[in-house]
C-alpha cells in the first residue's frame, strides 16, 4: 500500500489490530514525487483537507493523464502550512488531463468553505465564556482541529483532556510525525481528570455523530468517572452531522441539556465548523485549473453527483458521466464512456470465505425472532411431533413451549385430508408450529420440520 506518512500510521495501525501488520508492504509517498505501479505512473499532488497529509493524484496511463482529487478544500491558510498546490494542478492542466474526478460533497453549498485557522477564535471564545469544563467533539482524524485546540488550552491555562480512542490514537500520530507540538505537560491523562478543577478543562471528545458508546454519548449519561458535566460547563459540537446520524446527535444533545450543560455548535455559532471538502466555487477552480477533457464526479448521493456535474457542464467539459456505486467508466484516446455494472458495496467475511447475501439473510431472521424444529413422525397408527426451540422464549419456558407446539402439530398432522403427501403434511406442521409459538410471543420464528415415516 502507498500513502502519504499520517495515512499509513493509521493503516498499519489498524494492520496490528488485524494481526496482518507483518504481511504488509506500506510505502509513503510525497507531493511531487511520481512513482509506478505497473504500467501506470502515479504523482501525489498536495492539497488541503481537514486531515492532514491530504494529496490529490495524477495518474498517467496510455488513454491520457487522470486526476483524482480525493477529499479535499482550497483553504488558504492551513494550520500545518501545507498549502494548496494551485500550481502544479494547473501544470498538469497545462499538459492535458483526459479525466478529473472531484469531490462532490458540498456542490449545493455556495460561497466560502473557510479556514480551519478561523475555527479557533469561534471555540477560544466559548473558552473564555465558560466558567467550567468543555468539551470539544470533532472527527478523530481532524489533526488540524487538535493543533488549534491544544494552542487555546495553552492560551488559556487550561489541560488537555483526551476522551475516546480514536482522538488518543490519531494524537499520537500525529504528535510522532511532527503534527502536533503540544508541550509534555499539556496533555492531562483521562483517568485522572477528577484531580482538576473543571475551570482548567478542555477536553477533546470522540461522538460527533452521536455514537452511543464514544465519550460524548458517556459524557451525556454520566459515565465518565471524574468528569460529572453540568451546570457552568460546555459542550462544543465542531463537527458536521453525517446525513442519517441527526437522530442520533439529537439525543446526545437532549441528555445534556437536561444536565444543565450548554451545548453549542454551527447552529448557535456558525464559526465552530468549517467543512473539510471544498463548496461550490472552490470545486469550479479545480476545474478551471485542471481544464480535464472529461469529468466524472465522486463522493456524494446521486443529488450531489448530479449537481457536480452540471458545474462542469457549466464549465466547458465536453464529457461528463454520473455513476453510482458498481458502475463503471473506460476511457482511452477516443473519450470516456460507461462500461460494465459490477457487484459493489459490504462482502462480508469470515474465515477467509464470503459470506452470501442469502445466509446472512437468514441469519438476520434467526435472530429476530428464534427458530422452531419440529420432527414429525407419521405411522400406520397415527402421528406423533418432538419440537425443540431456540431464541424464542426464555431457557426456562422451553419445555412448556415445545409441548405446546407438539399438540398443535399433532392435530394440524392428523387431519389433513387425503391425499397425505410429504408436501402437504409437512406445510400443515410447519403453519401449526409458528403459529403456536405467535399466539404467545408475536413472532414469527424460523420453522423446520422433519417428515419421517418408520417403514
Amino acid at each position: 500500500m502507498w500513502g502519504p506518512p499520517y495515512a499509513l500510521e493509521l493503516v498499519g495501525e489498524r494492520a496490528a489490530d488485524h494481526e496482518i501488520l507483518s504481511h504488509s508492504r506500506l510505502l509513503e509517498t510525497s507531493p511531487r514525487k511520481p512513482f509506478q505501479i505497473g504500467s501506470f505512473q502515479i504523482e501525489p499532488v498536495r492539497v488541503t483537507h481537514s486531515m492532514v497529509d491530504a494529496t490529490a493524484l495524477a495518474i498517467r496511463t496510455d488513454a491520457g493523464t487522470i486526476v483524482h482529487t480525493g477529499d479535499f478544500k482550497i483553504d488558504p491558510d492551513p494550520p500545518d502550512g501545507q498549502v494548496f498546490d494551485a500550481d502544479r494542478l494547473r501544470e498538469l492542466g497545462d499538459e492535458g488531463v483526459a479525466l478529473l474526478l472531484s469531490d462532490s460533497t458540498n456542490s449545493d453549498v455556495e460561497g466560502p468553505t473557510g479556514s480551519e485557522s478561523s475555527v479557533a477564535e469561534a471555540i477560544r471564545r466559548v473558552v473564555d465564556e465558560t466558567p467550567g469544563a468543555v468539551v470539544v467533539t470533532i472527527f478523530a482524524s481532524n489533526a488540524h482541529r487538535m493543533r488549534v485546540i491544544g494552542d487555546i488550552a495553552q492560551a488559556t491555562g487550561r489541560k488537555l483532556v483526551l476522551l475516546g480512542r480514536g482522538v488518543g490514537v490519531h494524537s499520537r500520530i500525529a504528535r510522532e510525525l511532527s503534527h502536533l507540538s503540544w508541550p509534555s505537560d499539556l496533555v492531562w491523562p483521562d483517568k485522572r481528570v477528577g484531580e482538576l478543577p473543571k475551570s482548567k478543562v478542555l477536553a477533546i471528545a470522540t461522538g460527533a455523530q452521536g455514537e452511543p458508546n464514544a465519550a460524548l454519548g458517556r459524557l451525556s449519561r454520566g459515565e465518565i468517572g471524574g468528569l460529572d458535566l453540568g451546570e457552568g460547563d460546555a459542550v462544543v459540537l465542531s463537527a458536521r452531522a453525517i446525513p442519517g446520524n441527526e437522530v442520533d446527535i439529537a439525543a446526545r444533545v437532549d441528555a445534556l441539556a437536561r444536565r444543565g450543560v450548554k451545548v453549542r455548535s454551527r447552529l448557535t455559532d456558525r464559526g465552530l465548523h468549517v467543512s473539510g471538502h471544498a463548496h461550490r466555487p472552490e470545486q469550479r477552480e479545480m476545474i478551471r485549473l485542471v481544464r480535464p477533457r472529461a469529468f466524472i464526479p465522486v463522493h456524494g448521493t446521486r443529488h450531489h453527483l448530479t449537481r457536480h456535474a452540471e458545474l462542469a457542464r457549466e464549465e466547458g467539459v465536453g464529457e461528463v458521466l454520473v455513476l453510482e456505486n458498481g458502475r463503471s467508466a473506460e476511457l482511452d484516446a477516443a473519450g470516456v464512456r460507461e462500461g460494465p455494472t459490477y457487484r459493489s458495496g459490504r462482502v462480508h467475511v469470515f474465515a477467509g470465505r464470503v459470506i452470501e447475501p442469502d445466509v446472512l439473510d437468514a441469519r438476520g431472521k434467526l435472530a429476530e425472532a428464534g427458530v422452531v424444529t419440529v420432527t414429525v413422525v407419521v405411522g400406520a397408527e397415527g402421528c406423533d411431533a418432538h419440537a425443540k426451540t431456540r431464541g424464542v422464549t426464555a431457557a426456562t419456558a422451553e419445555a412448556e413451549m415445545a409441548d405446546r407446539i407438539e399438540e398443535a402439530v399433532r392435530v394440524a398432522v392428523e387431519g389433513v385430508p387425503a391425499p397425505r403427501d410429504d408436501a402437504r403434511l409437512e406445510e400443515a406442521a410447519r403453519l401449526a408450529a409458528r403459529r403456536a409459538v405467535t399466539t404467545v410471543t408475536g413472532a414469527r420464528p424460523q420453522t423446520l420440520i422433519t417428515l419421517v415415516r418408520p417403514r
